[in-house]
């Protein structure tokens, strides 16, 4: 299975901040819609960087309540990992595992075309090996 046909059948908006948006409003919507990372726009639908939780807390450990009114692009992580939609779901696992990342922008002709979580990739694999068991028990108890 590859990112691409993964992310085919999302609905739902994804949510991004401008590279240029206080800190504090990128945090406003990570709060407000529930969720771990943002990419970063850079106005011409590329991804410039991911601002998550994690730059949130480095942020704050350095430079304590004035983060709130710094940029984003001043606390992004950046240059951001991105994979293509054809790239294989445990390929995509592997490189989040390998470089300890939980979003991946999935890039296609330099515009975004989706965002996963490593959540998003575990729930899937848990799915097909839930299916697959299943399938071996029907298997066994028809044979």
């Amino acid at each position: 299975m590859t990112i691409g046909k993964l992310i085919a059948n999302r609905s739902g908006e994804v949510w991004r901040c401008n590279a240029d948006d206080s800190v504090a409003h990128a945090v406003d919507v990570l709060a407000s819609k529930r969720i771990g990372a943002l990419p970063v726009d850079d106005g011409k639908h590329a991804v410039a960087g991911i601002f998550s939780e994690r730059d949130l807390l480095y942020c704050l450990k350095a430079h304590g309540a004035k983060a709130l009114d710094m940029k984003v692009r001043e606390v992004m992580t950046a240059p951001v990992i991105t994979a293509a939609p054809e790239t294989s779901v445990i390929e995509a696992l592997a490189l989040m595992t390998r470089r300890r990342f939980r979003h991946l922008p999935v890039v296609e002709d330099g515009r975004m075309v989706g965002f996963i979580s490593l959540g998003d990739l575990v729930k899937y694999r848990i799915e097909r090996i839930e299916q697959e068991a299943e399938a071996m028990r029907t298997y066994i108890q028809s044979a």
